[in-house]
């Protein structure tokens, strides 16, 4: 997933940040995600999810307090073929 950072967020995030790590935190050792951050400049934010498939992964997303409470502003998902 790629996603975008609404304007201010490193204010605007402040409520809502540890609920969306506790979220990230639970996902990450259900093994539902296995990488997520933002670039250096906080304007994007990346991440890897398992999930079966493109509906699932848009839940998974939209279920973060992040996205519910609009701090990420978009995303795109894009299924990936892991080779190694």
């Amino acid at each position: 997933m790629w996603g975008s950072y609404c304007e201010n967020v490193l204010e605007k995030r402040v409520p809502f940040r540890q609920a969306h790590l506790d979220n990230l935190k639970a996902l990450h050792e259900m093994g539902t995600l296995l990488t997520v951050g933002p670039t250096q400049d906080v304007t994007k934010v990346f991440a890897i999810y398992v999930a079966p498939d493109v509906a699932a992964a848009k839940k998974l997303v939209e279920s973060d307090p992040y996205w519910q409470n609009g701090i990420w502003t978009d995303y795109q998902i894009h299924e990936w073929i892991q080779v190694y």
